[in-house]
């Protein structure tokens, strides 16, 4: 890890941990905790979207309050990203980590057994708040849990388990809606959390206390909660009518505020350390191209091609089964050859997949779809692992939960961003370009994530470059 970060700190700052805690030698337990953990939190992510109907019905509300059972969840997530990975920073991780899963299980069991509708939007914010610690905490768990040489293989499993949730959610939750009903939504969850919390109890070893937040990450969550909450709004509702684009122009005040204020000066500086900014870059771009890609693919085949719902989902599942199958090598190889050249051919397979996406257009079959999601899910599952070691082996003693929100935020504003600004492309294309404009969109970001991940950082973080103990550092 790299010895500093310039402007790092500022005066007044509540000191923090001096440096993380000694790694767990090879502690793979720990390791699948993470990818466990990351693939719930990103599967409630988009479970509950398919129930909304059934939860409306249920609860005799109306659609528009039923949407507060998913926006409970996600609004909470990406607020408190960055200020629980500031206060995480000086908490000892597996008490947190205790907590927020224990947290994460209890608001799973209080949302199924809800009576009404406000207890359900409660239970979800419960959740939504374990649900940021978790973010922050998967791939801090990961990289602490084994040897420096490992920890490409070990990045893998939260990096790929975690888009995996995120993309089978609607199939899990349609089957569980279609065979127990809506509240087994919620429960399918605490199978997970339970095995999680033994195994961290058992084999994770103690390592600081939680602590109460202060007066500062009051005022943080405040202004982030404010801003980022405005941000996603406007994304969410720019998907179906992109005149709420502008929306997004509101939450610049509140952000800028916390950003030059105490609790998002010290942020700032660790991102300046060398090749972050770059890095997180990247991944905002890989994230929206996913994300614009796979809004586009679906739409298009079940409204300009007429495609079965059943017929659909098979096909988008080509991205996801790509990805699943190159994850854990795309960990080998960044053990073996460096996290960064890894990332980078990551990135380029998955925008050479999207590319030849590009021309989708009437005459396609599904399978000709298909094998173009999977090369780009290839590339995905190439680029996760690395993407997080090179990002997360960069981090400065003491902030490495730091650097786990902003990557987590980051990723969740991309997944945000993608649909919106596809469908801005789509609509001055007209009906019959629109697809192709938005898988083009889809494209572009991809492509830039690749010079941003292969121009080489300059600074102390070179030294982090490898994920081996015997591979030379590459040169700056």
């Amino acid at each position: 890890m790299t010895d500093d970060a310039p402007g790092a700190d500022q005066p007044g700052d509540v000191p923090e941990r001096p440096a993380d805690p000694p790694e767990v030698r090879d502690g793979w337990l720990l390791v699948a905790v993470a990818g466990a953990l990351a693939f719930v939190a990103m599967l409630d992510m988009n479970i509950v979207n398919v129930a909304l109907a059934d939860i409306s019905q249920g609860l005799g509300v109306s659609a528009a309050t039923a949407q507060w059972a998913v926006l409970g969840y996600q609004l909470p997530v990406v607020a408190l990203l960055l200020p629980v990975g500031r206060w995480l920073d000086a908490v000892g991780t597996r008490p947190a980590l205790l907590a927020a899963t224990g947290g994460f299980a209890l608001c799973s069991a209080l949302a199924a057994a809800s009576p009404w509708a406000a207890w359900l939007i409660a239970a979800r914010i419960g959740q939504g708040m374990c649900g940021a610690v978790l973010f922050v905490l998967m791939p801090v768990l990961a990289i602490r849990s084994v040897r420096p040489g490992l920890r490409g293989r070990a990045m893998s499993v939260p990096a790929t388990l975690g888009p995996l949730g995120a993309v089978t959610g609607p199939a899990v939750g349609g089957l569980l809606l279609d065979q127990l009903g809506w509240r087994w939504i919620f429960l399918v969850k605490i199978p997970f959390c339970l095995p999680a919390l033994a195994v961290v109890w058992r084999a994770m070893p103690g390592d600081g206390r939680l602590r109460g937040v202060d007066r500062r990450f009051l005022a943080d969550t405040a202004l982030m909660a404010t801003g980022v909450t405005v941000l996603l709004l406007s994304l969410t509702l720019a998907s179906d009518t992109p005149a709420w684009l502008p929306l997004a122009l509101v939450a610049a005040p509140p952000l800028w505020w916390w950003l030059r204020g105490p609790g998002g000066r010290p942020v700032a500086g660790v991102l300046r350390a060398a090749g972050l900014l770059r890095a997180h870059g990247a991944v905002l771009a890989l994230a929206v191209g996913f994300a614009a890609m796979h809004y586009v693919v679906a739409l298009h085949l079940r409204r300009d091609e007429d495609v079965s719902a059943t017929t659909t989902g098979l096909t988008v599942l080509a991205f996801p089964l790509g990805m699943g199958l190159a994850g854990p090598l795309g960990g080998r190889l960044a053990d073996r050859y460096g996290a960064r050249p890894v990332a980078v051919a990551g990135a380029a397979l998955t925008a050479v997949g999207l590319l030849l996406l590009v021309p989708l257009g009437d005459g396609w079959s599904p399978p000709d779809v298909a094998w173009r999601l999977a090369l780009a899910g290839l590339g995905m599952g190439l680029n996760g692992g690395p993407a997080q070691a090179l990002v997360m082996g960069a981090a400065p003693p003491g902030r490495a939960a730091t650097v786990g929100s902003t990557v987590q935020l980051a990723r969740a504003l991309g997944f945000t961003l993608g649909p919106a600004l596809a469908t801005a492309a789509w609509g001055p294309a007209g009906p019959d370009d629109g697809v192709r404009a938005g898988l083009a969109l889809a494209a572009l970001a991809a492509c830039s994530a690749v010079p941003l991940l292969a121009r080489p950082a300059r600074g102390p973080a070179s030294r982090t470059e490898k994920t081996t103990d015997a591979a030379p550092a590459a040169p700056r």
